[in-house]
């Protein structure tokens, strides 16, 4: 492919992992709104705009063996897979809730994958699967998790990076699906998809600037609309997995949460926890931390097609 369609005036010499969260800055949000604006009124214009509260019902749920599953992706993570799965391990809920954690290794190198199997026989609530050596990256990963007889009836992201923020995320998940302090029936789903918050965080658990990324830029009136614009919804991700089963992860290492996140927004409600339930640690080897120009235009590149596919969808479906 020509160099030229790579090259790109760049002023700014921070690293793309100091870029990602311009965004939160408080000197941005005028900006943010009025663009949240003009892509509303854009949207409207040419049929696309998602009115508020026009939902599809969500598939009935059947038996599953536990409540909520807890799915880490990873591959090559030597140094920091003890730590997600330790975290997840540690997880508390109320009865009559209960919840195990699965780990997807694809085919790892490093000893990552004898780590997992000596936590393993250590723990009953941990299941290990390790992938073929076919193509899978991150959402193959997801789908051969979500599809396991296994898996809950709630799937709960842990990156092989990361770590929860305490004891009580996975029961604050369950709770805001089944919207336990509303009225929502218990045991009855309400969202299609749950979206937390995190906070950024050396390896040492020190917060890093800027801190809480809360992605309150997501309104029940908007957020959908809204999330053509953005460059992601937030984490972690939580999915009612007899809707995601219909859906599917798209085979990518990079941008699949958008594109599903994309895909439910547009047909079912997504709910939001705004207290800080996930710490997103940064550290050499994380994914996005340093790209470069031609690495940062191919992700961009990729989330553009998404939009645009999901726009079509949006337009037809106004039309029908």
């Amino acid at each position: 492919m020509p160099e030229y369609l790579y090259y790109e005036v760049e002023t700014d010499t921070r690293k793309s992992g100091e870029k990602l969260f311009d965004y939160v800055d408080p000197r941005n949000r005028a900006v943010q709104v009025e663009m949240e604006q003009c892509v509303t009124a854009h949207l409207k214009r040419i049929g696309a705009y998602l009115k508020p509260g026009a939902y599809k019902a969500l598939p009935e749920a059947t038996d599953y063996p536990v409540t909520a599953s807890v799915i880490i992706p990873c591959k090559n993570r030597a140094r920091t897979i003890a730590d997600a799965i330790h975290s997840a391990l540690a997880q508390k809920v109320r009865a009559p809730y209960s919840f195990n954690v699965i780990v997807v290794d694809d085919n790892s190198t490093d000893g990552t994958s004898q780590i997992i199997e000596d936590l393993r026989l250590k723990n009953e609530d941990l299941i290990f699967i390790a992938q073929d050596k076919t193509w899978h990256a991150i959402g193959g990963n997801w789908n051969v998790a979500i599809h396991d007889p296994r898996c809950g009836k709630y799937a709960i992201q842990l990156d092989s990076d990361d770590t929860y923020f305490d004891e009580t995320t996975v029961q604050k998940f369950i709770d805001t699906f089944e919207m336990v302090n509303g009225t929502c029936p218990n045991g009855k789903c309400l969202y299609g998809m749950v979206i937390g918050t995190y906070q950024l965080t050396n390896m040492a658990g020190e917060t890093l600037p800027p801190g809480v990324i809360d992605h309150r830029e997501w309104t029940d009136d908007n957020g959908r609309n809204n999330a053509l614009r953005i460059n992601g919804l937030g984490a972690p991700r939580g999915f009612y997995v007899p809707l995601l089963r219909t859906i599917n992860y798209p085979t990518t290492k990079y941008g699949e949460d958008y594109a599903v996140g994309l895909r439910i927004s547009r047909d079912w409600p997504i709910g939001r926890i705004y207290d800080v339930v996930y710490n997103c640690r940064r550290w050499e080897d994380n994914s996005d931390a340093n790209c470069d120009i031609i690495a940062m235009n191919r992700n961009n590149w990729y989330k553009d097609r998404l939009r645009s596919f999901e726009l079509v969808a949006r337009m037809n479906n106004c039309k029908l």
